[in-house]
């Protein structure tokens, strides 16, 4: 009887040490892929700060700016301003002008900024 109960309590601690051998060995897998994986996380982040970096450079107004005069040769327009926006016919009506030539005509026209950067924010801020 003593001979069995001996063999039973060995057979557990030999299950006993296989289960926690097998448990430290996960452990140590997980770990290995948990640094692989915060290794690609840093990785990405520097990839991040290159892109924003250079999304900064490349979406800078006066490079735009710079880029639309040479490309395509847009320049800084004046604007025009409407002197009546009675002459705009309704919507369903006739020209107010009746097909005529216009004859006379009253525009003021705006200088354009000094700075293309200030032309292009009050573009953006609807002024």
């Amino acid at each position: 009887m003593i001979r069995v109960l001996n063999f039973c309590c060995f057979a557990i601690t030999a299950f006993a040490c296989l289960a926690l051998y097998h448990i430290s060995e996960q452990t140590r897998v997980a770990r290995v892929e948990l640094s692989s994986v915060e290794h690609q996380i840093t990785s990405e982040h520097a990839a991040m700060k290159v892109l924003e970096a250079d999304w900064e450079r490349v979406a800078d107004p006066a490079r735009i700016q710079e880029l639309a005069q040479r490309k395509l040769g847009l320049g800084d327009t004046p604007t025009m301003e409407l002197s009546s926006l009675e002459l705009l016919p309704r919507r369903g009506e006739a020209s107010p002008l009746n097909d005529t030539q216009l004859t006379q005509a009253s525009a003021a026209v705006t200088p354009p900024p000094a700075d293309p950067r200030f032309h292009l924010a009050a573009l953006h801020d609807g002024n």
